[in-house]
């Protein structure tokens, strides 16, 4: 472990770009993970991360203190002041680390997929990563236009989700759903009117599901390549939900049917 006192030390100066400019962190293809949580969980199944940064008075936590020995070699021991300086991060979070923002490699389509639509919002995004990872989807495709997945705000929002499924990003969604189909998947649009009640829709086999921005819904050339649109029913008369709330809804009863199916 080397304990620095200099806001000037480069491997300092990086993580603060990194937590502060969106751009550093789409140009340097590395985000910023917060709290012992999140690191743990990349360390599970990644390995080390490049630098660990800890707060001096957070090593009194267990925890902290583990993950400072575990990886002493690429702990940097700071004052809690200086960790403190860094854009954006919670109040006493104590320690962070620099890691790759993770690019799977290309594969087969998974038979449980999330098509995400050009959802800006960054907690909206990481609600939907948490939510598909707790649902057992496999791929998650993202459009152009979202958030960047690797953003603080939706690593923080995900819990470690990224670390349990496949994110890609960038993807034309709908040439990637007119090849889904092509394979003999369902690609199942979900619209805030007009489709198919999403309860009397049949959601097991290969299932992708496409969730769109709460403003302008999902792309019409998306929307073209579904086998089926669903719509939540909402009797108690608000027009839709966000789109978390929507994605959790239609992913669960996903889960439901594909559980009462196993169990025939």
């Amino acid at each position: 472990m080397l304990t620095i006192t200099s806001r000037h030390n480069p491997r300092l100066q990086e993580a603060s770009r990194l937590v502060a400019s969106a751009r550093d962190r789409r140009k340097a293809g590395k985000c910023v993970l917060e709290g012992e949580h999140l690191i743990e969980a990349f360390a599970q199944r990644h390995g080390a991360p490049e630098t660990l940064i800890v707060a001096d008075d957070a090593l009194e936590r267990p925890g902290t203190s583990a993950l400072a020995q575990r990886f002493s070699e690429r702990a940097l021991i700071v004052p809690s002041a200086l960790l403190a300086e860094l854009a954006a991060l919670p109040a006493g979070i104590g320690v962070i680390a620099v890691v790759p923002a993770l690019t799977p490699a290309p594969s087969a389509p998974a038979d449980f997929c999330l098509l995400i639509d050009d959802v800006q919002d960054p907690g909206n995004v990481g609600s939907m990563l948490r939510t598909a990872a707790a649902a057992g989807v496999r791929q998650v495709l993202m459009s152009k236009h979202c958030a960047f997945a690797w953003s603080p705000k939706v690593l923080r929002a995900g819990q470690g989700a990224h670390f349990l499924i496949d994110v890609y990003e960038d993807v034309d969604l709908a040439e990637w759903a007119s090849a889904y189909r092509g394979r003999g998947g369902e690609v199942v649009a979900a619209t805030a009117a007009g489709g198919d009640g999403l309860y009397a829709a049949r959601l097991t086999g290969r299932v992708a599901v496409a969730i769109g921005n709460e403003g302008a819904g999902l792309a019409p050339a998306l929307v073209a390549q579904a086998t089926q649109r669903v719509t939540i029913p909402m009797p108690g008369g608000m027009e839709s939900l966000n789109a978390a709330a929507a994605a959790a809804v239609c992913l669960f009863e996903c889960v439901r049917q594909r559980a009462a199916e196993a169990s025939l």
